[in-house]
């Protein structure tokens, strides 16, 4: 059946709703392809507002990948806010796409990206306006595949009951495996129903299918085992792992929002994976291993993205880019080819002692001197030792008075709060660390005119990560010591008013918590808190602590497990964890082991440059760490002008 355009009958809606220029469509880069010459359809999502979701990477990649096929359309769509899903429920249109406006349930496949747990509830608001039954059992053949992907989907189990399927690791290319199954399931007549293509989905070994496993309890609520239901399904659902990054130098052409967005820059990845070993950090744990692009592939990309956008900005991402082996070609190389133009180049935050001078100069050659950002994580060198944080406040106050001398004026620091075997005292270091900051600042420039700002959030132990087993510090213990360390900061007469203090309190963390480590039942929990109206649970304007903590012990009153079973209890060796089926590559053992020596305060070296560990990864996923240096210079080095 032919597919129309919703925009005729939500025209009149956008003068009503705020910011309504975030569904509209039509962006720079943008696509809408024929309905009826494509044979596989699919919608993206972000769970988060237009603002938030457009600069999303991964999206965009994937948008792009699809589209470029034949026969293959892709479009998007994003969390309405409150005002505009009253005004649809009112006048009953349904979740639309950006693209070509059209119904997200018209469409094959409903791929939903959550690079974070809070997004949940909104999944539910988009699946009820679109007309997809929440719970997949009652999903038929005329319904899309719902799969779940990004970096929540390592553990999927709380939104089990709700998605078709799930997906961890990188998407470039199995995106595509999808696209062949669905296509030839639809060609044959679609034989057996929506059961069959899940199952010629799972047994690929690569996509979860939630329904074809059972989860059994003991009596005191840990999980006995998980099990395949169905024979041909695999016991283990392996995560996909994208080697030589050069063959996948996407996107090519960024989309350029239409509203103020998050990011308002054109981004470019420069490696994917991190081994630095963050015991807290589940971003560089799952996308292991490292994997470079070249710095001509990096060249390629900026030159075409710039082109494409006409962004003046250009972010180099990955989740440690001064760590790339080459980043001093490589900043120097886009500085010296965008040299006199308005092309500025930014990094995120800084890792303490992967900065140096030169590098900076380099990045900030065409554009401001703004702030950098370092991330210590612990203010005592005690706990960053725990979370493996290899960074001394030597080398700190080194690398600021650096920062300082070389005509940086404001520096922000990075800290968590709640962190494995943390004291009071190894969060109130943070304003002893700050006060040097400043010392140090005022020191080597001989200025007053020196700031530093402490952001503060709070820790959630993360599946698939040494502290996977570890305890959650309560909020009330949290919130606590924040206000301590606040006091501390506020009560310095000579260094206070050069530092400001930004945190987050720890209740947000507790329910992220739950969402991060919880199993199936928790998805009764999500419904609960979705029907009392929970949506946008990452802004804090929206987020409802009491309505959290309200529909978990509703939903939960009949099981041996609570809010705080989840979240402040600890969990031991042999447990089996809600995640043990989704394979990350990393070996149960020797996470444990990490685990021990986090207590231990054993520190861990960078595999990349050392002996490797025998985490697992690259024997079991078949991959390996590619690293340069190459050699190769960023050409051609014409200046743009």
């Amino acid at each position: 059946m032919p597919v129309e355009s919703l925009f005729e009958r939500l025209e009149p809606l956008l003068p009503l709703v705020q910011k309504p220029i975030q569904y509209v469509g039509g962006e720079l880069n943008s696509q809408v392809k024929d309905w009826d010459a494509c044979d596989v359809r699919w919608c993206l999502m972000y769970p988060d507002a237009y603002e938030v979701g457009l600069p999303n990477q991964g999206i965009q990649i994937l948008y792009e990948i699809l589209n470029e096929q034949d026969g293959v359309l892709c479009e998007r769509t994003y969390s309405v806010w409150p005002d505009m899903e009253r005004l649809m429920r009112e006048h009953e249109i349904p979740q639309f796409t950006v693209d070509g406006h059209r119904p997200v349930g018209a469409f094959d496949v409903f791929g939903v990206s959550f690079a974070t747990e809070l997004g949940y509830t909104n999944l539910l608001t988009a699946l009820d306006l679109a007309g997809i039954p929440l719970d997949a059992v009652d999903r038929g053949d005329e319904h899309p595949i719902v799969i779940a992907g990004g970096h929540a989907a390592f553990n999927p189990e709380p939104i089990a009951d709700f998605i078709d399927a799930a997906v961890v690791g990188d998407g470039e290319q199995i995106v595509l495996t999808i696209t062949e199954i669905i296509r030839d399931w639809k060609r044959e007549g679609r034989p057996g129903g929506r059961e069959e293509l899940l199952f010629r989905l799972a047994k690929t070994g690569g996509v979860y299918v939630p329904r074809f496993y059972t989860v059994e309890y003991l009596p005191d609520g840990r999980i006995r085992r998980v099990t395949p239901n169905r024979s041909g399904v695999p016991w283990r659902v392996s995560k996909h792992t994208v080697m030589n990054l050069d063959e996948w130098p996407y996107p090519k052409k960024p989309l350029v929002p239409l509203a103020e967005s998050v990011h308002e820059r054109m981004s470019v990845e420069i490696f994917r994976g991190c081994t630095r070993g963050c015991r807290f950090c589940q971003a560089g744990m799952i996308t292991r291993p490292v994997r470079e692009r070249s710095i001509t592939t990096i060249g390629e990309m900026v030159e075409q993205g710039l082109r494409a956008t006409g962004f003046e900005e250009v972010g180099l991402l990955s989740l440690s880019s001064a760590d790339h082996s080459e980043i001093l070609d490589i900043a120097k190389g886009l500085a010296d080819r965008y040299e006199g133009s308005k092309t500025s180049l930014s990094l995120p935050s800084t890792r303490v002692d992967a900065f140096n001078v030169t590098l900076a100069n380099e990045l900030t050659r065409n554009g401001r001197r703004s702030g950098l950002t370092f991330a210590p994580e612990g203010g005592s060198e005690r706990i960053r030792k725990v979370i493996n944080k290899m960074v001394t406040e030597d080398d700190l106050i080194r690398t600021v008075t650096t920062a300082y001398s070389n005509g940086w004026r404001h520096v922000k620091l990075y800290f968590m709060c709640g962190l494995p075997t943390e004291t009071d005292e190894d969060v109130l270091q943070i304003a002893v660390l700050a006060r040097k900051v400043i010392e140090a600042g005022r020191k080597a420039t001989g200025s007053r005119d020196i700031r530093c700002t402490v952001s503060i959030g709070g820790f959630v132990p993360k599946p698939h990560t040494p502290f996977q087993w570890a305890a959650q510090a309560d909020h009330e213990t949290v919130d606590a010591r924040l206000l301590k360390l606040r006091d501390a900061i506020r009560k310095d007469k000579q260094y206070g008013r050069a530092i400001g203090y930004r945190y987050h309190d720890g209740k947000p963390s507790i329910i992220e918590g739950l969402l991060s480590r919880g199993d199936r039942r928790v998805g009764k929990v999500i419904r609960r808190v979705w029907e009392d109206g929970g949506r946008f649970d990452g802004w804090s304007e929206y987020f409802d602590f009491d309505r959290w903590t309200r529909c978990a012990e509703e939903a939960l009153r009949d099981e041996p497990v609570d809010l705080d079973w989840y979240t402040t209890r600890e969990r031991d060796y042999s447990e089996v964890l809600p995640w043990d089926h989704i394979d990350s590559g990393l070996d149960k053992d020797w996470l444990w082991k990490d685990w021990q020596d986090a207590l231990n305060e054993v520190e861990v070296e960078d595999c990349r440059w050392n002996p490797c560990y025998d985490c697992g990864v690259c024997p079991q996923m078949g991959t390996e760490i590619q690293i340069g240096p190459t050699g190769k210079k960023l050409l051609p080095l014409v200046e743009v002008k």
